[in-house]
């Protein structure tokens, strides 16, 4: 081998070198910057978030304790309560009773809950509790609205939701939503119970950096398709690789579950107007388009986001919440930024 050769072979491998260890660097970025956040945020960041991708994990990062007394560590598989990231799951299981033809998203709900008594009963349709649009305040007052013309959020909603599928399956919604997750293998996921709460972590108000423990629970049975599944960051992957990959639902199914006609706007989501479907929001204004919910409660935060054109999945939980409601989300929020600005999603 000549001089000139050799000269252009040593270019070409610390050129190679060099343009490898520049697209590590590149593809690691925001490992880099979310260890940076979570060790360095204020107020501290106590959960584990979890990217992954088709179900494989891309990313985890555990940070806390799941007692403040006892200073017991958090693991990956810890079990936190997910609160209104429930709501999609409830979702789903009314589509899955629509796909047996027992439920139609546009019939009225007295036709499924018999025992309600006020006339708005005949126009208020499941769609419209499903994407919060009923105008239903109280069972007993009249709507605050035409249903359909308004978005207004809230878990009553979900309690009606709770007790339809309950109506028209038979069995408890506990029963029917536990049997879901045995078939999907998401084996540290069930709905809240006082006897089964053996690997649940404690919830915390964060009052300026003063952790108060919660030591009631706002879930009852009625409210459980609203806010009480508990669940842990890779079983939520998993519920999102079967649910947006046509495991669960029909293809038309799932589309009608993202096909909204109204619009909301949430801090966590940005300052825009975007879509509420059926338990989800759809995300179109931001960097890339993506869908999730939020779920905040008993000193709980929870945030599952998937990004569709990567199958890219983000899933964040803790246990605390602020008192502040400014400072909901707040390490989630800065997060997902990160995620945005990065090449993972591109």
């Amino acid at each position: 081998m000549t001089f000139l050769s050799k000269t252009l072979s040593l270019f070409s491998l610390i050129f190679l070198f060099s343009n490898c260890n520049s697209f590590a660097q590149k593809k690691d970025d925001y490992v880099a910057k979310i260890d940076s956040l979570v060790q360095n945020t204020s107020p501290i960041f106590n959960g584990v978030i979890l990217i992954s991708k088709n179900g494989k994990t891309l990313y985890s990062k555990v940070k806390g304790v799941t007692d403040f007394d006892t200073k017991k560590p958090l693991k990956l598989d810890s079990q936190f309560e997910i609160m209104s990231n429930s709501k999609l799951i409830t979702a789903v299981l009314i589509l899955l009773e629509v796909e047996k033809g027992k439920v139609e998203l546009n019939a009225p709900i007295k036709k499924y809950l018999p025992e309600l008594t006020q006339t708005w009963a005949d126009s208020v349709t499941v769609h419209q509790l499903l994407n919060h649009t009923h105008g239903i305040v109280d069972l007993k007052k009249p709507l605050a609205f035409k249903p359909g013309t308004r978005f207004e959020y809230g878990n009553l909603s979900n309690t009606l939701l709770t007790k339809i599928i309950e109506n028209v399956s038979q069995k408890s919604y506990s029963e029917i939503a536990n049997a879901l997750f045995k078939k999907l293998k998401m084996k540290n996921t069930y709905c809240y119970s006082k006897d089964k709460n053996q690997n649940l972590v404690t919830g915390y108000i964060n009052s300026g950096g003063t952790f108060e423990k919660v030591t009631k629970t706002q879930i009852t049975p009625q409210s459980l398709g609203a806010d009480g599944v508990v669940s842990t960051v890779n079983d939520l992957a998993i519920w999102n690789n079967n649910l947006h990959k046509g495991k669960i639902l029909k293809p038309e199914t799932y589309k009608s579950m993202l096909n909204y006609n109204i619009t909301s706007e949430h801090d966590f989501f940005g300052k825009e107007y975007e879509g509420y479907g059926y338990g989800i929001r759809i995300v179109e204004k931001e960097a890339v388009k993506y869908i999730g919910h939020t779920g905040l409660g008993d000193g709980f935060s929870s945030v599952n986001l998937y990004f569709p054109e990567s199958n890219i999945s983000l899933i964040i939980m803790e246990n605390q919440m602020n008192k502040n409601a400014d400072l909901f989300y707040i390490s989630e929020f800065k997060i997902k930024n990160i995620l945005l600005r990065s090449d993972l999603l591109k």
